[in-house]
């Protein structure tokens, strides 16, 4: 059984009609003290309730009721209805123990896909239940129980249609845990888009996004499909979403809580359907105290939390990672699986790999390309696999340059040697023509025909 709390008699018909159609058995309440008293008689499942019931807005209401459910039923999951105006409510709701949050007037699919994942997550079934296709994870190297640990939850997430947002440092493979996601979803045969919001500047978002109509603004040429729409009936993986612009955010926020966006030039809203995976290398509480991320995107984006471990925090599998990296290189070049010994490995169990499996990956392929050696010792990593920083740039104009003044610097040194030809400039770089516009923007270079 499903609770619908709320005062308004209109509401409470149009969501027990919607609820019995969609299968699941309602039973409406108009007040706070009917609730309570509900709670305390029935056995539900899931709780749908408005946060005010006055003629005030405050929501303080609300919010008392929530804590009351709470405490009598700690496990039954919560979800909030508020106005589009009033989302901190839902956000203060969040923080008081709320599953999820909806707002009026809502998109009944929005609204039927929350009550549906908040369901399946919190049945006390779902941790036992054997799915009859076991999830696949053969793009994912490791035996260890932090990653045993990790993939259960993927497994467990994957059918839903939950918001899931994936943390961890830099090169834990985030990526792949995406795609895994989407790959064991029901939309595995739908699309997979994926974004890299660090690399799209504060100008171009909503035409990146949302698309854009043939003459929107100057350079508009063409129409142009947004990423959104791409990914209609799939899954869009927002990577390095902490990089976001304020003023992106809440476009992006809009997007998410009512599945409709506008593509530039065309005012019509179009509907679209599509699961929301993100990623971070960043601490987003810490960034919502500082206000640097909007708390109300930061719980809708987050339903459901994936953290990654570092590789230090895995170091039984790098054996296993190593393996598969020589072998990939292997299979690339025609040639056999080169050998790590014992101690080899040792010492790469040993290190501390600030740059996670990416570091690891890069070392393993420079050692056996620089060494061209079919066994592979410690001296040889040691010798010709673990190149620092501060090495490679020691004595040269770009020592003591941060990260962004070393790209800046070298994006300066191409377009020189080639005359500011873009295309030879992207070339030299190892990037594509955008990728080399969105950098001449961020650094405000400009270009002198």
């Amino acid at each position: 059984m499903i609770l619908i709390i709320d005062d308004d008699a209109v509401v409470r018909s149009s969501l027990t009609f919607l609820l019995k159609r969609a299968g699941h058995t309602p039973v409406a309440v108009g007040s706070p003290k009917e609730a309570i008293s509900a709670v305390r008689e029935k056995d539900f499942r899931l709780v749908l309730m408005d946060m005010n019931y006055s003629l005030t807005t405050t929501g303080e209401e609300g919010l008392h009721l929530l804590r009351q459910v709470k405490a009598l039923r700690p496990e039954l999951p919560v979800i909030l209805m508020t106005a589009w105006g009033s989302i901190s409510l839902a956000v203060q709701g969040m923080q008081a123990g709320a599953f999820d949050f909806v707002t009026k007037p809502w998109n009944n699919l929005m609204l039927l896909k929350s009550v549906n994942n908040a369901l399946v997550l919190t049945s006390p079934e779902t941790k036992e239940k054997e799915d009859d296709t076991p999830a696949c994870f053969d793009k994912i190297i490791g035996k260890s129980w932090a990653i045993k640990t990790v993939l259960d939850t993927v497994a467990r997430i994957a059918p839903t249609t939950a918001s899931v947002l994936i943390t961890g440092e830099s090169g834990t493979g985030k990526e792949l845990i995406a795609e895994a996601i989407h790959s064991n979803s029901k939309r595995g045969d739908k699309p997979f888009v994926k974004v890299n919001l660090g690399g799209i500047s504060q100008s171009l978002f909503e035409s990146e996004m949302f698309g854009h109509k043939k003459g929107a603004f100057t350079d508009a040429y063409i129409d142009r499909v947004g990423r959104f729409e791409l990914a209609d009936k799939g899954t869009i993986f927002l990577d390095e979403i902490g990089e976001l612009d304020l003023s992106c955010q809440v476009k992006l926020l809009r997007v998410l809580q009512e599945q409709t966006f506008e593509v530039l030039g065309d005012s019509r809203p179009r509907k679209v359907d599509v699961r929301v995976v993100s990623a971070t290398n960043k601490d987003l509480q810490d960034m919502v105290r500082e206000h640097s991320f909007r708390e109300d995107l930061f719980y809708r984006i987050n339903l459901i939390t994936v953290h990654l471990p570092a590789l230090r925090e895995r170091r039984e599998d790098i054996p296993l990672l190593v393996r598969h990296f020589a072998t990939k290189m292997a299979e690339s070049n025609g040639q056999p699986v080169a050998e790590f010994s014992p101690e080899a490995l040792s010492y790469l169990q040993k290190l501390p790999f600030p740059g996670n499996i990416r570091e690891l990956k890069n070392m393993v392929e420079r050692t056996l390309l620089v060494s061209g050696r079919q066994r592979i010792e410690a001296s040889d990593l040691e010798r010709f696999g673990n190149v620092q920083s501060a090495d490679v740039f020691s004595g040269t104009p770009f020592e003591g340059l941060t990260l962004e003044q070393l790209e800046k610097k070298r994006i300066l040194q191409a377009l020189d040697k080639y005359g500011n030809n873009l295309s030879k400039a992207a070339e030299t770089l190892g990037i594509s023509r955008s990728a080399v516009y969105r950098r001449l923007e961020k650094y405000g270079i400009k270009i002198c025909d």
